[in-house]
């Protein structure tokens, strides 16, 4: 069974910046899409971002030019740079694979394959 396995989520006031990290044990990233989705409080999960299989991106509009997400295959890891973060970017953030398909690229998580558990993210003074 395949486990994703995020970290770097923390407690931010606004305007700061985190790093989130997304791996998996015995699991190899390269070759599949990766993405990031977050669940606020109270809301739905959506799409944040997501790298394709040839490191194409994609972006949700709320985080364009803010987020960036980056594939270190040596390392086995994609992160998610957060930078001038805001209050409504709270929630519970969570890395997912996509070995087949092209739903990540869409920001859909119904497509994705492997999830992980999440790490939260809040934005507060």
């Amino acid at each position: 069974q395949v486990q994703l396995v995020e970290s770097g989520g923390d407690l931010v006031q606004p305007g700061g910046s985190l790093r989130l990290s997304c791996t998996a044990p015995g699991f190899t990233l390269d070759g599949s899409n990766i993405g990031w989705f977050r669940q606020a409080p109270g809301k739905e999960r959506e799409g944040v971002s997501c790298i394709g299989r040839r490191d194409d991106t994609t972006y949700a509009d709320s985080v364009k030019g803010r987020f960036t997400i980056s594939r270190h295959g040596a390392k086995n890891t994609v992160t998610l740079q957060m930078d001038s973060l805001k209050p409504e970017d709270t929630g519970i953030y969570y890395c997912a694979a996509e070995v087949y398909g092209s739903s990540c690229l869409s920001l859909y998580s119904s497509g994705m394959d492997y999830w992980g558990e999440g790490t939260p993210v809040t934005v507060s003074s």
